[in-house]
């Protein structure tokens, strides 16, 4: 057998029994589940099957000819009411499409991801859009579109990977947000959240970079702060901030939950965003709003670009073309209370 993989559609339970050097009925028992197979002989059987790029399709077994209406949505984090908007706008337009949703978080866990990937699959999804978790290789995302899986990512560019993208204008709205901050008066600008590995934080730190080269200014390597993307996240990576002697005068968070977290940390030292440190986010989520004082942040229509991405992909559906698409939605500015000039003075607790 070559190296290359074969495309799913075309292996059989005769092609795995001769990889796995079993018979048809045992390949078909390991498939039922059978307690029969010793576990030597399935693990065998299994080997075979992932070299040979098979994935026993539920659906047709239990329905040959029927054509799957399910499509699947694989969101990395649904806490974050961000992600949360954009499954909304996946849902109406599969909704008014005739397909169902099959939705699951990964939580991060590029192992749950894999898992629920692999069950879509079985249960016959026509297509996925997949907000890829964090450590996602191009590899993974390629060798599902080499088996013929329709697939869009959404929000977050995996390098390496071939796939259809839709995502917000990252790079051009942590400009817009770190210039805003410098035209205030700010010269002490802190960037916080998202991890260096994930391509979104490349991008929103190459754009806040560029706001302050633009400006005369350098980023400070000492005021670029890891975390997770979440709240727990911000209020970890700003009580570490505040720890320290000289605190920024600005804070560029990496999203709204990250910097709802920083401004949760900054209440336990007894300081406000928009009074004694300026605070803004990425993403303009409804808690960004409500928030006291409400967030200034970047503006992203979440639900807009989960449209984008559904449409995206029941075009590639319909048509059977894997053709790479991008469509990059607007970043836009918007100014609440958090922000503030440089304050003159501050205590430090």
């Amino acid at each position: 057998m070559s190296g290359k993989r074969r495309a799913s559609a075309n292996v059989t339970i005769i092609d795995i029994a001769r990889e796995a050097g079993v018979s048809k009925s045992t390949v078909s028992l390991v498939l039922k589940g059978s307690s029969l197979v010793a576990e030597e002989t399935r693990d065998r059987v299994s080997k075979a099957m992932s070299k040979l790029g098979y994935v026993y399709n539920r659906g047709a077994a239990n329905l040959r000819g029927a054509q799957s209406s399910i499509v699947g949505m694989v969101i990395n984090d649904l806490a974050n009411p961000f992600f949360a908007e954009l499954a909304i706008g996946i849902e109406r337009v599969l909704r008014t499409s005739g397909y169902i949703p099959f939705i699951a978080n990964t939580a991060e866990s590029v192992v749950r991801q894999a898992e629920v990937v692999r069950s879509m699959r079985e249960h016959g999804a026509s297509g996925i859009i997949l907000c890829p978790a964090l450590e996602t290789e191009g590899r993974e995302v390629n060798d599902l579109l080499d088996l013929g899986m329709p697939l869009i990512l959404a929000i977050r560019r995996v390098p390496g990977a071939r796939a259809s993208l839709v995502a917000s204008d990252n790079a051009a709205g942590a400009a817009r947000v770190a210039a805003h901050l410098i035209s205030l008066g700010h010269r002490r600008i802190a960037f916080l959240g998202g991890m260096e590995a994930m391509a979104v934080r490349k991008d929103r730190v190459a754009g806040f970079t560029r706001a302050l080269e633009e400006a005369g200014l350098h980023a400070d390597p000492a005021l670029m702060l890891e975390s997770m993307p979440s709240k727990d996240g911000g209020f970890t990576a700003m009580s570490n901030l505040l720890t320290r002697s000289e605190w920024p005068t600005a804070v560029v968070c990496f999203n709204d939950v990250v910097a709802i977290g920083a401004m949760l940390a900054m209440g336990r030292k007894g300081a406000v965003a928009g009074r004694d440190m300026a605070i803004t986010g990425f993403d303009d989520t409804a808690e960004a709003r409500q928030i006291s004082p409400p967030l200034t942040t970047v503006a992203v229509d979440a639900g807009d670009l989960g449209e984008r991405a559904a449409q995206m992909l029941l075009r590639q559906i319909a048509s059977g073309s894997r053709t790479p698409e991008t469509y990059i939605g607007e970043a836009r500015l918007v100014v609440r209370e958090s922000c503030c000039p440089p304050p003159r003075k501050r205590k430090v607790s």
